[in-house]
Formats: structure tokens, C-alpha cells, sequence
């Protein structure tokens, strides 16, 4: 497979104590962003840089991001941190007396200098209208019956009035907890894609169409700037160009382009940026180890007992769980044979000379109180660079799998790939436009994301005697079975299985 091509300069000016994965990959992936998260953050920085006329573009060069999300206090305080608003709907008290005792109960509302919501009063008649448009936004609001805190639940994305940065507990400043800068990554990656052109005008008309529900959000809001106070920054990918970006860019603009409700693409368009962005982990992983074939996703349709099918996915998932470990370590591997490094060991200051090395490789600003030998700083390195990996970014494989519904323990108690439907669809309406036989989709899968069902695609990657071609026939046989229950399949009369996309747009065929 190719090699990677050169990064992009480090920034001066780092914000982790270590910049390992970040030169390979980015700044950053982070396990605790969910895909939807992921997608919102990126629409935040999407329409605050659309504000500035700047939307898909880095006028100033690469990784030279900077944006201003809204927060929306008063917006997020009525949606998520209102205790009193269902007691007093219910309550046998006069409108006015509504609106009093809601206006005490909000004066000190968190994060807000002087909390002051009698504005709302113009927008509603009636308290029992205001308390109806919360009801409604509340009941479509993204993970409402999780345990997050309050400054970390958000609306549906209607529009730019439903959107917000997370926030910590207190609602003083902006937190990466949710918001961990994969949204940047993905917005970073769009922008280096060869179909940004094509992308900006569809995705802005989706929030065109239908504004209904982002008005009733807008009425809950001051009309005043309710925007960051600074520039949000500090975002690193590392490379201007790569194929992982105009993958992604030609799933979205595939979805964009279907005759669809708007918002009902942003569910696939979810899935698919979590699965490129987990795809170019893999690529990347694959790209820095030299290895000879890209990386391969052996795709088990749930068959009621154990297969050679499901052994090849199991073992398929675990090594490329491993696989971004690896890269760390043989990252570390690399520092210790360049001739830079023997040079270092070799001088008369060899710790002085090696630790400064590792400082300037890596920005390693970790107090170090090992022993005094070069060893022992290397052996304490390692240690404490695969320890921060396992935190988070070696997590991204499994937690992104899982979160699309790539990933699944369904009838075993191992980790494998089992696709369920809503991930069919939308790698199915990224990729068939026009009726598109089986096999010629099997092969379109493999070709762009690696991803095996059949024993045709197997063989390109196993030798013969290791896959089970019947096992992998029955496996396409449960796949055309599944497909055609979801509607998307259709077997004809002269025997052959097609693909059917029910929203493809002619207009852009």
C-alpha cells in the first residue's frame, strides 16, 4: 500500500505533555466523544466558520483552525438544568403567578452574570405555551436519559440556534470531555477532501429546508452575542492530502445528494464519519508499519452457531484493535535506531544528550525521576507512552465500532465485526446509486473500506486453505437475506441479486 506521505510541522506549541500519536495522526481521537458528539462538535465549527465565509477553507494555512462556538446559557439552562417548569405547568396558579415563580426559581441560573429570563415573556401568550416548545426540543434532544451533567446534553442539530460547545460542570468555560476535538478532525479532513466544493452547498440547504424547529429554539434564547469569548484552536492533522479524505468527502457528498428529508441523512452521515474517521486510524496504523496489504474488516452476518466466518472476524478485530499499539511502539523502536539517538548514547552527557532528544522527538514534558542512564529513560518513556495510549486513542477501534454498529458481541462473547442494519444502510445508500448487483457491491466494499462478506474478497487477503468458502457463500446468503428484508435488495428472474437505493437522486446521476 502507499506510503505515507510527509507530516505537516508540529506546532510550536503543544498542549499534551507528549506529541506521539498526534505527529502520526492528529490532535486528536478521543473515546469519550460518541459519533453524534463527534458530528456536532464538527457542525459547531462548521457554521462558525461558514459565519466568517470561511466554511471548508484554512485561509491562513494548515492546522491554522480557529472558531468561536455559541454556548446558548440560556438556552441550555431552560432545556437541561429546569427543575421547576413541569411542577408549575401542572400547578392551579394564574399565568402570571407561572411566569413569577419560574423567573425566582432561574435567578441564579449557572453560568450566566445576572440571570435574567423575563424576556421570554414577549415570545409566549401563555406559560403553558412556553413549557410545550421545551417539551418538544427536550423530548428530540440527543442522549436525554443519559447521566451526562447538564452542560453536556444538547438539542437535535435543527439548526445554528441548537447548537452549542460542551461545557464544564459549573458552565464557567469549555471542557474536551465530550468535546474532544474529534469534530475538529472530521471539519480538518472535509476541508482537505477533493468534494468540498460539492459538499458546502448541500449541507447548508439542509438547514434551509425545514426551519420550524430551530425557530422554536431560537425563541428560548437573548438575542444577545452569546458566543465564546475566545478563539477555540490548536487542532493538528497531519497531512494535507491523504485518500482517507476524499473517502470520507465522497460518502458525505453521496448522502447529501439523496432524495431524503434533511435531517434524516444527518443519522447516516453520523455513521459514516465515525467509520472513516476509524478507517483512516486503521489506514494510517497500516501506512507507518509498511504493511504490505491495507487493513480488512471480515464481516460476519449473525449465523445461529460458530463459523470459520466468525474465527476470521474475531481475529481480524483483535489485530487491528492491536494495530495502533504497534505504531507506538514502533515509533519509540525508530527513535532508538536513528543515528541521531546512537550519537546521543555515545557522548560524554548520554542521559543529558538522549533525554533532550526525546523532548525534541516527542515534547515528553513529563518530570522524569528514574535512575540517570539512558535505558532507564527510554524503558520509562515506553512505559509511560503506551499507558496514555491505552486511555483513550488505542480505544477509538472499539468504542467507534461499536457506537456505528460495526462492532458486536451478538451471539458470542467476543468482540467482532457484525454489521447491524442501520450501519447497512448507510454504507448501502453511500455507495449504490443505481441498481448495483451483489457481487459488484461486495467488491465496492472491499475496494474502499475493506471490508470482506464473501469468500471472492477473502481470498484476496487469506491464502485458499484458510477460508471456508462455503461458510462465506452462507454468509452472503444471510446478507441477501437481511438486505432484502430492509427493502433494499431484489432477486430477479434471471437469478441475479441487486442493490436498490430507494433515495438515489437521478438528478446527479
Amino acid at each position: 500500500m502507499k506510503p505515507l506521505s510527509a507530516a505537516l510541522p508540529s506546532p510550536q506549541k503543544v498542549e499534551p505533555s507528549m506529541w506521539l500519536e498526534e505527529s502520526i495522526w492528529c490532535h486528536r481521537l478521543y473515546d469519550e466523544q460518541t459519533p453524534w458528539l463527534v458530528f456536532l462538535e464538527f457542525l459547531n465549527v462548521f457554521f462558525s466558520e461558514d459565519l466568517n465565509n470561511r466554511a471548508f477553507e484554512e485561509p491562513e494555512g494548515p492546522n491554522t483552525l480557529k472558531y468561536r462556538p455559541a454556548q446558548r446559557l440560556h438556552l441550555r439552562n431552560i432545556l437541561f438544568n429546569n427543575t421547576i417548569m413541569d411542577e408549575l405547568r401542572s400547578a392551579i396558579l394564574s399565568d402570571q403567578e407561572k411566569w413569577r415563580k419560574y423567573f425566582d426559581e432561574m435567578s441564579d441560573a449557572p453560568g450566566l452574570i445576572s440571570p435574567k429570563f423575563e424576556y421570554l415573556k414577549k415570545h409566549f401568550e401563555k406559560f403553558d405555551d412556553f413549557c410545550e416548545v421545551v417539551s418538544i426540543l427536550r423530548s428530540t434532544s440527543l442522549e436525554i436519559s443519559s447521566n451526562k451533567r447538564w452542560t453536556s446534553k444538547f438539542p437535535f442539530p435543527y439548526g445554528k440556534d441548537c447548537l452549542f460547545e460542551d461545557m464544564d460542570a459549573k458552565a464557567k468555560s469549555n471542557d474536551r470531555r465530550f468535546f474532544g476535538r474529534s469534530g475538529e478532525i472530521l471539519y480538518l479532513m472535509l476541508c482537505r477532501s477533493n468534494q468540498k466544493k460539492q459538499i458546502l452547498p448541500l449541507l447548508k440547504n439542509i438547514f434551509l429546508e425545514d426551519q420550524t424547529m430551530n425557530q422554536l429554539a431560537k425563541c428560548l434564547q437573548h438575542f444577545e452575542s452569546d458566543t465564546s469569548p475566545s478563539d477555540r484552536g490548536g487542532t493538528y492533522l497531519p497531512y494535507s492530502h491523504h485518500d482517507c479524505f476524499d473517502l470520507l468527502g465522497e460518502d458525505w457528498l453521496s448522502i447529501l445528494q439523496l432524495e431524503m428529508p434533511g435531517f434524516d441523512k444527518f443519522p447516516h452521515l453520523v455513521n459514516l464519519s465515525s467509520f472513516n474517521l476509524l478507517c483512516y486510524q486503521q489506514t494510517v496504523a497500516a501506512q507507518f508499519l509498511k504493511n504490505q496489504k491495507p487493513p480488512f474488516f471480515v464481516c460476519e452476518i449473525l449465523a445461529p452457531k460458530r463459523t470459520l466466518v466468525r474465527e476470521l472476524s474475531i481475529n481480524t478485530y483483535q489485530n487491528n484493535n492491536y494495530a495502533p499499539s504497534k505504531v507506538v511502539e514502533e515509533f519509540i523502536h525508530q527513535i532508538c535506531t536513528t543515528q541521531e539517538w546512537l550519537e546521543a548514547l555515545h557522548s560524554e552527557a548520554a542521559f543529558i544528550s538522549c533525554k533532550k532528544l526525546l523532548e525534541e522527538k516527542t515534547k515528553w514534558g513529563e518530570d522524569y525521576s528514574g535512575s540517570g542512564n539512558p535505558d532507564s529513560l527510554i524503558n520509562t518513556f515506553r512505559e509511560s507512552a503506551l499507558k496514555r495510549h491505552r486511555q483513550h486513542f488505542a480505544n477509538i477501534h472499539r468504542v467507534f465500532g461499536r457506537e456505528i454498529g460495526l462492532i458486536s458481541k451478538r451471539g458470542t462473547n467476543k468482540l467482532r465485526y457484525a454489521p447491524n442494519d442501520a450501519f447497512l444502510k448507510s454504507i448501502i445508500f453511500a455507495n449504490v446509486s443505481k441498481r448495483l448487483e451483489l457481487n459488484e457491491f461486495l467488491k465496492r466494499l472491499f475496494d474502499r473500506y475493506g471490508l470482506i462478506f464473501s469468500d471472492r474478497q477473502a481470498e484476496e487477503v487469506y491464502e485458499k486453505k484458510e477460508i471456508d468458502k462455503k461458510a462465506f457463500q452462507a454468509n452472503v446468503e444471510r446478507l441477501e437475506q437481511r438486505l432484502a428484508s430492509l427493502g433494499l435488495l431484489r432477486r430477479l428472474s434471471d437469478g441475479c441479486a441487486y442493490l436498490i437505493n430507494p433515495y438515489f437522486n437521478k438528478i446527479h446521476d
